[in-house]
């Protein structure tokens, strides 16, 4: 129970006369003799004792017509239709009439009355006390002054579709009706003088609940909004009762004698006089006209007085329009319009009631902004006060409106620590802190020490994590707690800074290795770029094995219960090449690492090669052991066989290590036949350069040549490598005599003996050739002479032809025959048989088509030189024209002839001469 003389009391509502608008500003005057009102669906309802209703707009227009013939008693306005129910009395005496009337429908200018029927149950004469209907016109209650309730069923407007029905009897007159609908449930509330019932009308038989054994005057109850579970209001002296279909609920200690009570959005209208009355007086609104009564409007969410006020001789107070309006007999209209929220809100600020603002504002449903603004002004007012844990808790509630850098900045000092790590706490919660926010209240963890709390921040759920945690794991770092910075990126993944920590403050390589080995290959492989030196400066062999794995097959390595795991990652290969500078301290793993990858994958990268013949170099040029140079020495050997090393390196890697073997063989891959031979004149090897000359020589001629020359420069004793290159060119006629004295000369101990046979061989050879060549030359002019010779017995003198035989078949000649001037004769079928041309003789034609090739290549050649010559003349790089006519072959000669001087041109002319007359034929047909 509160007693409402411990509520605040407010003005929320203004107070002001109705002033007639036709009438010059003057008061507006109510009809005379109002006996009935209601209000609804934009217009207030007045009944008279003349039997008028009337209706009044919001523009103060009244309008009324002739209801009843003698008076108006009582009038409902429902809500949801425009539907009038209304009792009164057209004849003296107890008979009230209740008639339905449809506003939207109009008979001669009136409302349309669609139903009338007696209001009296049975045939007792007994006045209606009350009256109510269900908005769903199925239902509608009548009380009656006798105690007796009748309740009609069915369509209410029509007389033919429902039934009327007494529902209660008794002794005591009825105060009050109001029904109740709750989903598909029906309940009606009656109230007497001396009960408080409740019947269920939507179950058989209508079962009855006796609430209460008190109840109140007329007009003293009423139904509240279905926000406030539609409770049945009953308003007694000393108490206001709040019941529930089933039980009573709160009560407010109100005092005064109550004459109406009203419930209108939220709040409670009570009607009193100071002057308490017995309970038997029905009719409590019955006073005397100077009469003063108090209205007082309850909040009873909020337990406050929004308004309170005496009037004069109150007739009823009536809910419209957003305002309410009060009635009074003087046929004054009062209006009481309430104030808006923030008025009503600034109001109790200046009172500092800010908790009552707060639900004020609830009530009003006023928007998040509002409440926010509410809170803050709050939580300064406490802060001002010095109640800093009250103000920070306000302040939270500001979260997402108020910037938050407002509250840090109050509580930065260091004795306000913990109010400070609340608020940052709670936006964190709600995801609404930045970097700055997290890394401040960090530093409060971090400031109190208070490790539990911290650890319960880092460690929340993942889905409950509302902060940046890269912000998180720099400020603990920064503050020394490395643990906790390493759970926080161990726990989301922050492979970096994992590794940072483990690495650079705990020292703990052995457990950043492990982490590196758990992680997906692309990340794996980044972190071994970036971190790999320092692990292999720490734990070399732990790091060796982890990047053999990284550079063949690698899988991120799981717990033991993960390993036999049918679900294999995708294989992953690095490239072995990109970490060897890991390895730039430690070549004993480097050795291992690379010669695991060739082992493993021989096609690895030529880097990989490339290194590991470095360092086999380096272990051979500086093995003392000759057992052991040997195996080193073939060990570097066959990675020069392999074919993988790039060339170019492997040599110069060769050459920096003085290794003769992989230099040699790299020159010989290379066919740098000149290098090999250059190599060995460096270090005066005059056998391998014999030997070179002759394993290279037929790919190289000039080979011989540059021994030659070497042996030549020399001043040793070098007469029998000089022999035998001298056989070798002699045999081969490599060069010219001349050329090879003038070489020799060089060397001062090369005498004429060493050259002798040379020279001998040399002169003897040229001059089988030119007696080769004269009997070439003689028995060419004995043959041309004989064929002059023939020739001109062909011209002058007749040929007899005395062939019996055909050239072809060698059968006897018949006619016809074919003869030719050289001599052969042939059968004319013969000869078309088997003979490609009718004028050459098919004996004579192969030999014949020989030399006339010959003629033919010599005009080809003649006229090659020619344009030869002039392409020269004309093109401005010579050099490109001689190299084109070199690679087509044309200065390509195989034998050399040398034709004596004078004679040359003579036979070559008389030869050609030759072969054009002898191919000229005669074809006789015999």
């Amino acid at each position: 129970m509160a007693a409402f003389l411990q509520w605040r009391r407010f003005v929320f509502f203004d107070k002001e006369t109705v002033k007639d608008p036709s009438e010059n500003g003057k008061n507006f005057q109510l009809p005379v003799g109002i006996s009935a009102c209601d209000s609804g669906r934009g217009h207030i309802v007045l009944g008279d004792m003349d039997g008028q209703i009337w209706f009044l707009t919001r523009s103060l227009q009244l309008s009324s017509f002739q209801a009843y013939k003698l008076r108006v008693t009582h009038l409902y306005q429902l809500k949801q239709h425009n539907i009038l129910v209304s009792v009164g009395q057209d004849e003296a005496g107890i008979n009230p009439l209740v008639k339905v009337w449809n506003l939207d429908k109009k008979d001669s200018g009136s409302p349309l009355c669609t139903r009338i029927f007696p209001a009296i149950p049975g045939n007792k004469p007994t006045e209606v006390s009350c009256l109510s209907v269900h908005e769903n016109l199925n239902f509608m209650a009548i009380g009656f002054t006798d105690g007796s309730v009748v309740l009609t069923k069915g369509d209410i407007t029509r007389d033919r579709h429902s039934k009327t029905l007494s529902l209660h009897e008794g002794n005591c007159p009825i105060t009050g009706l109001a029904f109740r609908q709750a989903g598909k449930v029906t309940h009606l509330f009656v109230a007497t003088l001396e009960k408080v019932q409740c019947y269920t009308l939507s179950v058989k038989e209508y079962p009855r609940i006796e609430l209460d054994t008190h109840g109140c005057a007329l007009y003293c109850s009423a139904l509240t909004d279905p926000s406030q579970d539609s409770q049945f209001i009953v308003a007694g002296d000393d108490c206001v009762y709040l019941y529930q279909p089933d039980e009573r609920g709160p009560c407010f200690a109100f005092d005064g004698h109550k004459l109406l009570t009203h419930w209108h959005r939220g709040y409670l209208l009570l009607l009193t006089h100071n002057n308490k009355s017995p309970k038997s007086d029905y009719g409590s609104r019955q006073t005397s006209p100077t009469e003063k009564h108090i209205l007082t409007i309850y909040d009873l969410d909020n337990k406050f007085i929004a308004y309170s006020a005496a009037f004069d001789d109150v007739i009823d107070v009536l809910a419209e329009w957003g305002s309410f309006y009060v009635l009074t007999r003087d046929k004054t209209l009062y209006m009481l319009q309430e104030k808006d929220t923030q008025t009503k809100l600034e109001m109790l600020f200046k009172k500092n009631l800010f908790v009552m603002a707060i639900n004020l504002a609830k009530s009003q449903h006023l928007d998040n902004d509002g409440l926010s603004e509410i809170f803050r002004q709050y939580g300064d007012h406490l802060y001002v006060k010095g109640d800093h844990d009250g103000a920070i808790q306000q302040y939270i509630r500001t979260i997402g409106k108020l910037e938050p850098s407002y509250v840090i900045r109050k509580f930065l000092d260091a004795q306000r620590i913990h109010n400070l790590t609340a608020y940052l706490q709670a936006l964190h919660r709600q995801s609404l802190a930045n970097a700055d926010h997290t890394t401040l209240l960090l530093n409060c963890y971090t400031k109190l020490k208070d490790s539990s709390k911290l650890e319960e921040f880092i460690k929340s759920n993942e889905s409950e994590v509302h902060f940046d945690v890269e912000i998180a794991i720099k400020v603990l770092r920064q503050a020394g707690y490395h643990s906790h910075a390493v759970f926080l990126a161990e726990r989301h993944m922050h492979h970096e800074w994992y590794l940072k920590i483990q690495l650079e403050d705990l020292k703990n390589y052995q457990e950043a290795l492990r982490y590196i080995g758990r992680l997906p290959f692309d990340q794996a492989e980044s972190n071994m770029k970036r971190y790999g030196k320092i692990l292999m400066h720490h734990v070399p062999e732990s790091t060796t094995i982890l990047l053999k794995h990284l550079c063949t097959d690698y899988h991120p390595s799981k717990d033991s219960t993960d390993r036999d795991s049918l679900d294999r990652p995708a294989e992953n290969k690095a490239n072995p090449e990109e970490f060897i500078p890991v390895f730039a301290n430690n070549p004993r793993e480097l050795r291992a690492f690379l010669e695991h990858m060739i082992k493993v994958d021989p096609f690895s990268p030529e880097g990989v090669y490339d290194t590991l013949l470095e360092l086999r170099l380096q272990d051979w040029a500086h093995e003392q052991d000759p057992g052991k140079k040997k195996v080193l020495q073939e060990a570097a050997l066959s990675l020069l066989r392999s074919d993988n090393t790039v060339f170019d390196k492997a040599l110069v890697l060769c050459q920096m290590h003085n290794f003769k073997e992989g230099v040699l063989y790299l020159y010989e891959k290379g066919k740098l036949y000149q290098q090999i031979m250059h190599y060995h004149m460096q270090n005066e090897e005059y056998g391998k350069v014999v030997e070179a000359c002759k394993r290279y020589g037929d790919s190289e001629v000039c080979l011989w040549e540059q021994a030659l020359g070497y042996f030549a420069r020399k001043e040793e004793n070098c007469k029998a490598y000089i022999s035998e290159v001298l056989q070798h060119i002699d045999e081969n006629n490599l060069m010219p005599p001349l050329l090879v004295v003038q070489t020799l000369a060089h060397n001062s101990t090369a005498s004429l003996s060493v050259i002798k046979d040379y020279l001998i061989n040399k002169m003897e050879r040229e001059t089988q050739q030119i007696e080769g060549d004269e009997r070439k030359i003689r028995q060419y002019r004995e043959e041309t002479a004989h064929l002059r010779a023939e020739i001109q017995e062909l011209k002058t003198c007749a040929k007899i032809f005395q062939k019996t035989k055909c050239s072809m078949c060698n059968s006897p000649l018949e006619l016809p025959s074919v003869h030719f001037l050289c001599g052969h004769s042939f059968h004319q079928h013969c000869l078309e048989s088997f003979a490609e041309s009718e004028a050459e003789c098919p004996t004579c034609t192969p030999e014949n088509r020989k030399v006339m090739d010959m003629l033919r290549v010599q005009d080809q050649k003649r006229d090659l030189h020619d344009n030869f010559h002039r392409q020269l003349k004309c093109s401005n790089d010579g050099f490109s024209v001689i190299a084109d006519y070199f690679g087509r072959g044309v200065f390509n000669k195989l034998t050399l002839i040398t034709d004596p001087p004078g004679g040359k041109s003579g036979a070559g002319n008389l030869e050609a001469e030759f072969n054009r007359d002898l191919l000229i034929n005669t074809k006789r047909n015999v």
